[in-house]
């Protein structure tokens, strides 16, 4: 007989994130060693997430994410025994973190074991499956990313024990806090937020004093935004309540970031037979007549995309339309490079 373990849902009052996270893991490393001392090969079985649109009507809101499948672990399949020895140890670095009340790199897990994880991307994976078993966000598991964003604006806020005042200096940039949990106190008399894809944008804005003379938010996540960037962005409109903006190229790596934004972590490959480029036709049509996305698949990291994405984000900048609608000439154009062709599947 093998033994089971899923993430469960407790029914007790709900502990502080950390101590609900520790007793997870021990739940789930001594239903392992039950069923390891009783002869039993442990089958761990891990919910599989598809986040997508449903309902044309509006913008997509959804309050939460659910599994649309359920992989299967175990000893007996030589093909996933790697995977769990990494899952494993991972785990034990999380619980050390946990204990001692500290925070790592996703890259210091990788240096901690090279030779078995082999690829940074074997931890990733390891830390998207504990999130999902352990029912959390990754900050719970208290692994952070190397922070990269910046912000800039009519914005005040703390973290732990330091104080963030871009109010006196609107136009200088700070970088994102990396422990978005940890943000508290936020003031604004900001008017909306600006969300720009390149730091050059940004740099720009800042050397043209644009936040002097207009009450707003701006930031930028630097290219293809991190976590923090992402989670911190989702805090500011929720405390804030203001109407959030992304400024974007008009290109297929454009329309990439602009969903990460809007809509989550985006998978490259499709599950369905649309290649990349009618997905991109899909989202400049949905944003075109404001409505949202019907067949459009994310995953990675869609457990947790309602802390991440910002759906009521508006898209702002050169549009496909205006090509013909303000004749455009050809050589204001720039030809697609071939990473780009390749990303679009033409």
């Amino acid at each position: 007989m093998e033994g089971k373990y899923r993430g469960r849902r407790s029914l007790q009052p709900k502990p502080e994130p950390g101590d609900s996270v520790k007793n997870n893991i021990k739940e789930f490393t001594r239903a392992i060693v039950e069923d390891l001392c009783k002869g039993r090969s442990p089958v761990i079985s891990i919910d599989r997430f598809s986040s997508y649109c449903t309902n044309s009507d509006s913008i997509c809101c959804c309050s939460s994410d659910f599994p649309n499948g359920r992989e299967i672990l175990t000893f007996k399949r030589e093909n996933q025994v790697h995977r769990i020895d990494v899952l494993l140890r991972v785990l034990l670095i999380v619980q050390k973190l946990l204990q001692e009340n500290k925070h790592g790199s996703k890259r210091d897990i990788y240096y901690m074991h090279p030779a078995v994880f082999s690829d940074q991307a074997v931890v990733d994976r390891a830390i998207n499956d504990i999130c999902i078993l352990m029912q959390c966000s990754r900050h719970n598991l208290n692994v952070v990313s190397v922070g990269k964003g910046f912000v800039m604006g009519w914005l005040r806020f703390s973290e732990s024990e330091k104080i963030f005042d871009c109010i006196n200096r609107p136009s200088t940039a700070h970088p994102i806090p990396v422990h978005v949990e940890e943000v508290k106190d936020v003031v604004s008399v900001a008017k909306y937020i600006l969300v720009v894809e390149k730091e050059s944008v940004f740099q720009r804005l800042a050397n043209d004093q644009f936040c002097n003379k207009n009450r707003c938010i701006v930031i930028t996540g630097r290219g293809y935004p991190d976590i923090p960037t992402r989670r911190f962005l989702r805090l500011l409109i929720d405390t804030l309540h203001l109407p959030a903006y992304c400024l974007v190229d008009c290109d297929p790596y454009g329309f990439d970031i602009l969903c990460t934004y809007r809509f989550g972590s985006m998978v490259r490959h499709l599950d369905t037979e649309l290649s990349t480029f009618y997905a991109c036709f899909y989202i400049i049509v949905s944003f075109l007549i404001q409505s949202k996305l019907t067949l459009l698949l994310f995953k990675q990291m869609a457990y947790d995309s309602k802390n991440l994405r910002v759906p009521e984000i508006k898209w702002i900048g050169v549009l496909p339309s205006d090509f013909d609608k303000y004749c455009i000439p050809n050589q204001c154009f720039l030809p697609l490079t071939l990473e780009g062709e390749k990303w679009t599947g033409l």
